[in-house]
């Protein structure tokens, strides 16, 4: 990949005469290993270090199991934005091959130079979407080691509903202690609300009926199957 995005890279540097000036030009070229090592390393998407303290944050998921259902959820959508990136790299791969034969085939000047340009571009595409690709896959890698982490079995690991009402519970009363005077009386009215809710939903116990009810007839129609 390296070896791909540097001669892009000088290839573009004869087409940089009418854009930059002599002297912005000699300096690229001398920039060059310098730039492919900045495009490298260039950080994307979240550390491990961003997302333990800033999207595991403890004062909006207090408890393992909040952690761990995010977890799941970042998960999902790099997942996702993972499967659409292979989707567009192998649409361009095919504008890839067939720019190859134009460019091969042309004999009109202008529209074989577009197409050359065209393919340059593509290539330079294919490189970013495989440095993307890598990424996006060490975010999955890292949500699964964080999961592991998360899921010490004090929990339900396959029901997103089961922890919710006693991490909301801890999340709004943190929330709750933070109000002051200066705090604005809408947002004052909507944690205040939210947290009167949960302490109520917990203990009428209505929740947990309602858990046992989905629970019952879970397991009964899974006796009636077999």
């Amino acid at each position: 990949m390296k070896k791909d995005v540097r001669e892009v890279i000088q290839g573009e540097e004869p087409h940089l005469n009418n854009l930059l000036t002599q002297e912005d030009l000699s300096s690229f070229k001398g920039m060059v290993d310098e730039l492919r090592d900045t495009w490298t390393k260039k950080q994307m998407f979240r550390t491990e270090t961003e997302a333990r303290f800033s999207v595991l944050q403890d004062n909006r998921y207090p408890t393992k199991a909040a952690k761990y259902w995010q977890c799941v959820r970042e998960q999902s959508s790099y997942l996702d934005n993972l499967m659409h990136l292979s989707f567009e790299y192998r649409r361009n791969e095919a504008k890839i091959k067939w720019l190859e034969g134009k460019v091969e085939k042309e004999e009109d000047e202008y529209k074989a130079t577009k197409y050359k340009i065209d393919l340059d571009q593509a290539r330079f595409g294919k490189a970013s979407m495989e440095k993307i690709a890598k990424h996006r896959m060490r975010e999955i890698k890292m949500w699964s080691k964080l999961k592991k982490e998360f899921n010490d079995g004090s929990f339900n690991d396959k029901d997103v509903n089961q922890h919710q009402l006693e991490s909301y519970t801890k999340m709004y009363s943190d929330k709750a202690k933070s109000l002051n005077d200066a705090t604005p009386e809408s947002e004052v009215f909507n944690i205040v609300g939210q947290l009167k809710s949960l302490e109520r939903i917990k203990a009428s116990g209505e929740l947990e009926n309602n858990i046992e009810k989905k629970e019952q007839i879970t397991n009964d129609l899974g006796a009636k199957e077999k």
